[in-house]
């Protein structure tokens, strides 16, 4: 059986308010398989964004192990986790966050470079995942002059473009109208499974959660 391509055991986060101290995460366990795409399901204020943020070694102050891709990021240094972040995940957000001066396929292509891809290659790797996701003709175009379905477009074909184990998506179509949600999570989880990637998703959606391989419920900071 293949090792999990991320692990949670005990992951806690607290935080200090007012002299009060608040659990965000109460000890949460979870495990992910390759390829498995798993829906984080909660309300608004029930930690997943949090979690998310924990996986994504984006911040510390966690108690627990987090491992990835059979790393255990407790024990890493700052620039040792950015290296597991670079090369094993990639990030959806609610927002796009594209580069504003960048076109779509310049924003496709920017983190392929990072790992030292040749730029011809990168190109033609964002233009297929770009057309996969409908945009072949939108591939000069600033985010500006994009739609905001075709915004979070470019930021999953960004977040795919250098085939991570394991991609993080933090409510990646809240933003959107519900039948734009629907076609770009259809797009998203479509892409995700071709390239055999896991996914973590966090959303409020019980509809959108049904579509995904496994569903996990967060609540007050614990998998129930």
């Amino acid at each position: 059986m293949s090792n999990p391509v991320v692990r949670l055991a005990g992951l806690a986060r607290s935080f200090e308010q007012g002299g009060v101290t608040i659990e965000v995460l109460r000890g949460v366990d979870l495990e992910v398989a390759p390829g498995e795409i798993v829906a984080l399901l909660g309300p608004s204020g029930s930690g997943k964004s949090t979690m998310l943020q924990a996986v994504g070694l984006l911040e510390g102050g966690f108690s627990g192990t987090i491992e990835i891709a059979g790393q255990d990021a407790s024990s890493l240094g700052s620039a040792e986790r950015t290296t597991l972040r670079r090369d094993h995940l990639g990030f959806v957000y609610q927002f796009h966050h594209l580069l504003p001066d960048f076109t779509a396929l310049e924003n496709v292509v920017l983190p392929q470079l990072l790992l030292d891809v040749k730029r011809a290659d990168a190109e033609e790797r964002a233009r297929q995942l770009l057309e996969a996701l409908g945009l072949s003709h939108r591939l000069s175009h600033r985010p500006s002059k994009l739609s905001g379905g075709e915004q979070q477009r470019v930021a999953v074909a960004r977040a795919l473009a250098n085939k991570p184990q394991l991609v993080l998506a933090d409510e990646p179509t809240g933003n959107l109208d519900e039948k734009t949600s629907e076609r770009v999570l259809g797009e998203f989880l479509e892409l995700v499974r071709g390239q055999g990637s896991a996914a973590l998703v966090a959303t409020h959606n019980e509809r959108l959660a049904a579509r995904m391989d496994r569903v996990v419920r967060l609540h007050e900071g614990r998998i129930e």
